[in-house]
């Protein structure tokens, strides 16, 4: 028969754990809605600065367009992925899914595969698994400027201008809904400028020339990618912390009602055994 003593603690054990999680559920809900609010303010800037990319490169008679650098495609001899993930868990599946995708790109990539981890997480796969990891970058906040990632989209920019790497992607978790993360792997060196159509290629007059804004503006557009990327990771990573937190507070619960209940027949039947004893005791002696 289970000890009441034993219960009784795991009981209590159990529910402070529950206003543990309850306590965290309540803090990733109270970030959640500045946090997915950034990640949908940034997404119409990264769009549209790629169809201003891509007005750029269409520009007629404009030969210089086609020797930018990070436009410049090649055999692809070395890969170069920028992984970002949480720092902390208790976020449900959201580092485990990102981590399985990159992992699983690495095993099949036809060209070695290097990584910089944006996150604790994803570091700690990476290196636990011996995979190359090119730099790490940790502790950022839940409240990242463009200034904080700039040392992340340098490092991915001057090692594909310097022909280190021929390809740079990015790994990230997108938010599609509060109870919804999806991670996402794309390619963000070379840059694949949005084809326009014939009747939008307008020679309009640049100064200097479109070919020095083209060029300014690439380095941004990388910037810009890395940063929405945080954002997006962010949000996710609040999102997903938010339902892992309130699934454990219900299954907490659910467990302190089981154990109540089992708590109760225990003491029942321990009643009940000590009345069968007086009842037995007070027969013995009526003899």
């Amino acid at each position: 028969m289970p000890n009441l003593r034993d219960i009784r603690r795991r009981i209590r054990s159990i529910q402070n754990t529950g206003k543990v999680t309850k306590a965290m559920e309540m803090i990733a809900a109270s970030k959640l809605r500045r946090t997915q609010q950034a990640a949908l303010a940034a997404r119409p800037y990264s769009d549209k600065i790629l169809e201003v990319i891509g007005h750029l490169a269409a520009q007629p008679a404009d030969e210089a367009a086609g020797t930018q650098p990070l436009l410049d495609r090649r055999p692809v001899n070395n890969i170069e992925i920028l992984h970002i993930t949480p720092d902390r868990g208790l976020c449900g599946g959201l580092h485990g899914n990102l981590n399985g995708m990159v992992g699983q790109f690495v095993l099949s990539a036809s060209a070695p595969v290097r990584l910089v981890c944006v996150g604790r997480k994803g570091r700690d796969f990476m290196v636990r698994y011996g995979r190359d990891v090119r730099a790490t970058f940790m502790n950022i906040g839940d409240r990242p400027t463009l200034a904080d990632t700039l040392a992340v989209s340098h490092i991915a920019i001057d090692d594909y201008t310097s022909g280190e790497v021929d390809e740079v992607y990015l790994a990230y978790p997108e938010s599609i809904s509060t109870i919804s993360q999806r991670p996402v792997l794309k390619k963000l060196l070379p840059i694949e400028a949005s084809d326009l159509p014939a009747t939008r290629r307008v020679g309009y007059i640049y100064e200097p020339t479109s070919a020095n804004v083209l060029g300014s503006l690439l380095p941004r557009f990388v910037e810009m990618q890395l940063y929405h990327a945080l954002l997006e990771l962010i949000a996710s990573e609040q999102s997903a912390r938010m339902v892992a937190m309130r699934n454990a507070s219900d299954s907490a619960g659910e467990m302190v009602n089981d154990l109540t209940l089992t708590l109760n027949k225990v003491r029942q039947e321990s009643i009940t055994n000590e009345l069968l004893d007086l009842a037995s005791g007070s027969a013995a002696q009526a003899r």
